[in-house]
């Protein structure tokens, strides 16, 4: 399906930046690809972007440092997501990043370097900047965290259609507890990355596609969308116009993609 047009203001909610100038963390796991802010200028053009949501890579640990030069060069028109060490910045550090464009701080349960138990604490020390946690789990294991998650003081974001590394049916309880923390009003879904996890690929990825299909129609002004450029440690590498093109069969109304597109980003980062 060819991608329509997208709305003024589309956001893009998720992407990496890698250069190879930076070094990378004694705790990476794979050396991504050279993808600087000049090569996903044109993924913008190319797809009719305007707004980025720059994502903390887990290869760079705790060093925001290219995260934040990107953040500059891509100016008014990004957010970011950092990674920060449980207690490791100071009141005045965090609102220096808040000025440079920070919105949240990022919790990857796959392999990252922030356990659970960190989590609380950091979300009580965000909640006064209005930044958000952004969390990527297996969906599978939702339930078990739910409790927790719902107590947070701060707006919550998963990622990639929650993950679910095993793709489940719309029935599966783990499903129902995604849709039940999205209808208390505290979480927003990103759409995306179906690649990761679908077991029936591409074009269509239908195990991923029928989940975020049923998140779009049910909650649309709790859905967002992402590329997740540069698609690292994934081959092949999928193509950037296929993935914004499957929105549109995920939401088919053109007034839910602008939603998903425009109107959520502007509120979760605050453009």
């Amino acid at each position: 399906m060819p991608a329509l047009p997208t709305p003024a203001g589309a956001c893009d909610c998720h992407l990496h930046i890698y250069e190879d100038s930076y070094p990378l963390a004694p705790t990476a796991t794979f050396k991504p690809p050279h993808a600087p802010v000049s090569a996903y200028r044109k993924v913008q053009q190319a797809l009719g972007l305007t707004r980025a949501i720059i994502v903390q890579p887990t290869g760079y640990g705790y060093d925001n440092g290219l995260l934040l030069s990107a953040l500059r060069e891509l100016g008014d028109n990004a957010r970011g997501v950092a990674v920060i060490a449980e207690q490791d910045q100071t009141e005045e550090q965090l609102n220096a990043m808040h000025a440079a464009g920070v919105r949240g701080i990022r919790f990857m349960m796959l392999g990252g370097l922030l356990p659970w138990e960190a989590l609380p604490a950091t979300a009580e020390r965000i909640a006064p900047l209005g930044w958000h946690i952004n969390l990527q789990l297996d969906g599978r294991h939702l339930p078990l965290h739910a409790p927790m998650l719902r107590r947070l003081p701060c707006p919550l974001v998963i990622d990639h259609t929650a993950k679910f590394l095993e793709p489940v049916e719309p029935s599966h309880p783990s499903f129902e507890c995604l849709l039940t923390l999205l209808e208390e009003g505290n979480t927003w879904i990103k759409l995306s990355a179906p690649y990761e996890t679908s077991k029936h690929g591409p074009p269509h990825y239908e195990d991923v596609s029928r989940l975020a299909s049923q998140l779009a129609q049910q909650f649309p002004d709790r859905c967002l969308w992402a590329s997740n450029w540069p698609h690292p440690n994934t081959n092949p590498v999928p193509e950037d116009a296929a993935m914004l093109a499957l929105l549109q069969r995920w939401a088919v109304d053109e007034g839910v993609r602008r939603k998903i597109l425009v109107d959520n980003p502007a509120r979760v980062y605050g453009f």
